[in-house]
């Protein structure tokens, strides 16, 4: 089982562990621990680089599998062996403006939810830009702009973000915390982790995020198109 140091601290850039598995025929390793974001829930996952006993992987892929995270291993160096002490060093500047961006999504979601009552649908994000999908029938050019002007006033109240992982029973009592319109928590899971915009919203998550709104930037609403008749895309970009 990999520990996740990314679920309580995402600004971690470096990290030392311990390599408990090769995969040659993936050109991948599992490690004890990792910083590395392995993707999920719109977010992508991290790149980086692995260094054990001298030589640099590039990692350009990380992908969870049942309880472990897999780092995918560029170049054509010979994969280190199980036991091997290693440090990871995330591509930060890409993680930082990530967690800019899924925060941005979550003050989206949260406006919305608080003013309209509508729930996502689905959504996707890059360094930077993302979109997420709402329940709205209709969807004008005045109505966006009214909520560019909203998000951007919550972004302003430099709202502090927190992180918990609760018991799922405990989790579960918070109203409204499935904020999607199917409810993607694996059964059976013991702890659930949210993340709180204290004031704005509250919702399960598994990514990573900045510690305060202020560190956002603007929020642009660069776009928006109907998906269906009851289905509306909102893309945002972080400027």
């Amino acid at each position: 089982m990999t520990e996740q140091l990314y679920h309580t601290d995402a600004y971690l850039q470096e990290f030392d562990a311990a390599v408990t598995a090769v995969r040659a025929e993936e050109r991948a390793v599992v490690l004890d621990k990792t910083a590395f974001y392995p993707g999920g829930g719109g977010q992508p996952c991290d790149f980086g680089s692995l260094n054990v006993n001298g030589v640099v992987y590039v990692v350009d892929k990380v992908k969870k599998q049942g309880d472990d995270i897999l780092h995918f291993l560029g170049g054509t160096s010979p994969l280190p062996s199980t036991g091997s002490a290693s440090r990871g060093t995330l591509d930060w500047a890409r993680r930082h403006k990530l967690m800019r961006t899924h925060t941005a999504l979550h003050v989206l979601c949260g406006t919305i939810f608080r003013d309209y009552g509508a729930q996502v649908t689905g959504g996707n994000m890059e360094p930077l830009k993302g979109h997420l999908d709402f329940e709205f029938e209709t969807m004008r050019g005045e109505l966006v702009r009214e909520i560019e002007t909203a998000i951007n006033k919550e972004v302003a109240q430099a709202r502090e973000i927190r992180v918990n992982i609760l018991p799922r029973a405990e989790a579960f009592q918070i109203p409204d915390l499935i904020r999607t319109k199917i409810n993607l928590l694996p059964e059976g899971i013991s702890h659930v982790r949210t993340i709180e915009i204290v004031g704005l919203d509250l919702q399960a998550d598994g990514g990573t995020h900045v510690r305060n709104t202020n560190e956002v930037g603007h929020i642009r609403v660069a776009d928006y198109k109907s998906k269906g008749a009851i289905n509306k895309r909102i893309y945002i970009e972080v400027e």
